[in-house]
């Protein structure tokens, strides 16, 4: 299997080096030269395995150049009980209506969010990787954090040898609890700074980071190289196309599933990258009748799937489910790369994107987008309303992200009148860790600032219990409280590099 750049097909690579490289030399991103197939007789094998044994079966039809040793050492030691205590993608079945919602809990991992489903594997494989191919260097990690992002990386490559982590959050754009989980991380090897601006701001940046010729050869004299840990990275997106294949098979295993039946999947997504997963998940042979791409606010994934415009030229909203708070959706590219296999028509969207802020595909796209997916998008008061309406209904806690997939599937099945084919929702968050949010929602208080006062009043009147990580967070020192402008991010990668291992 060969990975090939988005922008240009003639640029073609391992996987080693696409896990390594993190993002292509042309500023676009690494896509797999074809997609693996499962057939039935893999979905019926995989029906009673463990996660771990399907995560090692996926990823070895995608890792062809690692070993099945390697492959299954990393995926053991991402997935271990100790991190995982109540198993890695737990499946919490709502009654709705005549049927159910099979709400998928991808957030039982160190930090309490679905990105440690990605990124406790993701150190494993960029150490292999960087073993492979580049033995002599030490991995500086660049990320962008719209929220958990940040603080999953900085778990999951914390005192990780041969590599450095740099994580840039903005300042005003994260909840209260994941900036303490960031600001307090331990770990010899991580940095934390804050930028002034939003998350686009910041991941702007540090892609402009990874090609500036400047910054790349005083790496190159330190002896480092560059990677990511953003969703852009491939390492981050192929272990989510797992769960979702997972979940289904567990679907299967509990008999609510019948062998080829179809599901919808809805993702809240504000990057692209879950929601991709799942479309990748599609193409190898998950039977889904409809992908449900769940927005906040800030809606540009909305419009473009109902409209095929892409156009950021639009105000941005700083809303109580921060990690959707996206204007540059990134994977998007990947999906258009995969439905046109043009690296050529690709390319001139990007430079479009860069250039005006806006692109518009062709008619033959915009009819595979209406086919495969279904958008919409809801307002902080419709998230707090759905907050409540779900926890009266069912006594079951959800977290802003997850509400905003919740109101979106309704808003799906009154329009579309598809309320028979079965739901899988990806939950992306504890409910703890926007406990001021989800305590409002569900008491009608407002919040009081004091995250960890409103996650013990939650616990309390809803007799749910605080994760230990968020508890534990309140003894913690702050250790990091750097600020810098974007155009200030390279003095920031300039220091990490030239103090000592």
């Amino acid at each position: 299997m060969q990975y090939r750049s988005t922008r240009d097909f003639s640029v073609e690579v391992c996987a080693a080096q696409a896990i390594a490289q993190g993002i292509c030399e042309d500023g676009g991103l690494f896509v797999p030269e074809t997609i693996p197939t499962l057939s039935q007789a893999d979905f019926s094998a995989m029906r009673n395995a463990s996660y771990t044994e399907r995560a090692e079966k996926i990823l070895s039809l995608f890792l062809t150049d690692f070993s099945e040793a390697e492959i299954r050492s990393c995926v053991a030691q991402a997935y271990a009980a100790e991190k995982f205590p109540e198993g890695p993608a737990p499946l919490s079945v709502l009654q709705n209506g005549s049927g159910w919602i099979g709400v998928l809990e991808l957030w039982h991992g160190p930090t309490c969010a679905f990105k440690d489903m990605a990124l406790q594997l993701l150190p494993h494989l960029l150490t292999v990787s960087m073993q492979k191919i580049q033995a002599d260097k030490t991995a500086l990690i660049l990320v962008a954090t719209s929220g958990d992002t940040g603080k999953a990386a900085l778990e999951g490559f914390r005192d990780v040898p041969h590599t450095k982590i740099l994580v840039f959050y903005p300042q005003d754009g994260v909840s209260a609890m994941q900036k303490r989980q960031m600001v307090t991380q331990e770990g010899r090897n991580v940095s934390v700074c804050a930028i002034v601006g939003n998350f686009d701001d910041a991941q702007t940046g540090v892609k402009r980071l990874f090609t500036d010729p400047a910054v790349c050869a005083a790496l190159d004299a330190h002896g480092y190289a560059f990677s990511s840990a953003n969703s852009i990275n491939l390492g981050r997106l192929l272990p989510q196309i797992v769960y979702y294949i997972s979940a289904y098979c567990d679907l299967l295993a509990d008999g609510r599933l019948q062998e080829g039946q179809a599901v919808n999947i809805v993702v809240p997504t504000g990057n692209f990258g879950n929601i991709l997963a799942a479309y990748y998940a599609k193409r190898m042979g998950l039977p889904v009748h409809k992908l449900i791409c769940a927005s906040n606010q800030n809606d540009v994934l909305t419009e473009f799937l109902r409209t095929g415009v892409y156009d950021r030229n639009r105000p941005f909203y700083t809303t109580i489910s921060p990690s959707m708070d996206i204007l540059i959706s990134s994977n998007l590219e990947r999906l258009l790369s995969d439905l046109t296999g043009s690296d050529e028509t690709v390319r001139a969207w990007m430079r479009s994107l860069q250039e005006t802020g806006r692109y518009e595909v062709d008619a033959r796209t915009r009819e595979q987008l209406t086919a495969l997916f279904w958008a919409g998008h809801c307002s902080d008061g419709e998230t707090l309303a759905e907050i409540r309406r779900v926890y009266e209904a069912a006594h079951y806690l959800c977290d802003p992200h997850t509400a905003v997939a919740m109101q979106v599937y309704r808003q799906y099945a009154a329009e579309t009148g598809d309320t028979q084919t079965p739901v899988l929702l990806a939950s992306t968050a504890s409910p703890y860790k926007f406990a001021d949010h989800v305590l409002e929602a569900v008491s009608g208080a407002a919040p009081q600032g004091d995250a960890f006062e409103e996650a013990q009043t939650l616990s309390r009147l809803t007799e749910t219990p605080v994760p230990p990580q968020i508890q534990a967070l309140q003894q913690k020192a702050v250790r990091f409280t750097d600020v810098c402008t974007p155009s200030e991010m390279s003095q920031q990668v300039l220091r990490i590099i030239s103090e000592a291992p």
